[in-house]
């Protein structure tokens, strides 16, 4: 069994003490009732918190703006992804609060708006416009596994946003800031990668504007920089944000947002200027080499080029093989993690299937298997 105990250190990020460096990664699940997280969601987290889990970052939360959610092409219960807006919702977030305060974890909600790969007609808002930088979907024909049907569906052009409308986007995220704050949270995490709008504002292929909001690399991060330092009012002084970003994209599994470390250094500054305390860094395996002639990982250069506190996740736990399969990969991610590439380690599919997963990182007990069913129920 290997010496976990480096991965139980405490870890100070601003006024917010961990426990230890293991965080449960944002998974959507659908189980959130007309937008509403129900007290069956708060024992699904209260479960985690109990098990040692050193941070809970929840499943991506809508933003207060009628475009964010809607259907996406995966699966079923598209109603049923929580907002953060509005009195009914906001008191179900509180209650999630309450049942992992008294369970003595911590929590920080992620938050989401899906950007072009919301269906337009579909969600809480189906009159809302669906929101992509230059009014197109992306490109078509590469590596992903989105189904094709969907796509044909999803990729027809729309309006490029005006500058209006991209400043209430803005304003959306703040508002949602503000709420989760007003309810006890620790926190804040965006999502800003995997394709979704405000990862698409990074990419070259999906962002061709020649306003503020485009141009070359920094000028395409200045929708992520104006939301970061609106938000970063909110969460004052004492609370981290947490920022996720990704090189690979669901229109395109292979695609880059920087070829080089200079390309990526170019991209992250603006970020940190803004105000983000830690880096949530997505990679399809958390320990593959980011760029050629460097064993360092998208996480490893993350830190090295920002010093910024740095979250590795991707593929923790479990493999693929044709289906998803538990692992012991724990040697690997303490290899990496002793090499100082990340300080925090984020678990997703390997902690749905088994609460336990941290405490039993701590023991050496036995994972329980990837069961691919845990998707359907809150375990």
């Amino acid at each position: 069994m290997a010496d976990t105990s480096p991965l139980f250190e405490p870890l100070s990020v601003r006024g917010l003490s961990l426990p230890n460096r293991i965080v449960m990664s944002p998974m959507t699940r659908n189980f959130s009732t007309d937008g509403v997280p129900g007290e069956d969601v708060a024992a699904y987290y209260k479960r985690r918190a109990e098990a040692e889990v050193g941070l809970i970052i929840t499943e991506g939360v809508g933003v207060d703006h009628p475009s964010a959610l809607g259907e996406a092409g995966m699966g079923k219960r598209q109603a049923d992804i929580p907002f953060m807006y509005g009195e009914a919702a906001l008191a179900g977030w509180r209650r999630v609060v309450e049942a992992v305060r008294g369970a003595g974890g911590l929590i920080i909600p992620q938050l989401w708006h899906m950007g072009g790969f919301r269906l337009q007609g579909t969600g809480p808002y189906p009159e809302a416009m669906s929101i992509r930088p230059s009014g197109f979907w992306g490109p078509v024909g590469r590596h992903t596994s989105t189904p094709a049907a969907f796509i044909a569906k999803v990729s027809e052009p729309l309006p490029a946003p005006t500058d209006e409308t991209v400043q209430d986007l803005v304003d959306g995220y703040v508002r949602s800031t503000a709420a989760a704050m007003s309810v006890g949270f620790d926190g804040i995490a965006v999502h800003g990668a995997h394709g979704y709008l405000i990862d698409t504002f990074f990419w070259a292929e999906t962002n061709q504007r020649d306003d503020r909001w485009g141009g070359d690399m920094a000028r395409r991060a200045e929708f992520a920089v104006q939301i970061i330092k609106g938000l970063r009012r909110e969460v004052g002084p004492d609370r981290p944000v947490i920022f996720r970003y990704s090189q690979w994209k669901q229109h395109d599994y292979l695609a880059r947002l920087g070829e080089t470390p200079d390309d990526l250094a170019a991209f992250l500054e603006p970020l940190v200027e803004a105000g983000v305390d830690v880096f949530d860094v997505s990679t399809r395996n958390f320990d593959r080499p980011a760029f050629e002639g460097s064993e360092l990982s998208q996480a490893g250069w993350t830190r090295k080029l920002t010093g910024v506190t740095t979250m590795a996740v991707g593929g923790v736990g479990v493999a693929r093989d044709g289906q998803i399969f538990t692992v012991d990969n724990l040697d690997r991610v303490l290899a990496r993690f002793e090499a100082g590439e990340f300080d925090l380690i984020a678990v997703g599919r390997a902690l749905l299937s088994d609460p336990q997963f941290a405490r039993k990182a701590r023991t050496g007990e036995a994972f329980i298997p990837f069961n691919a069913e845990a998707y359907d129920v809150l375990v």
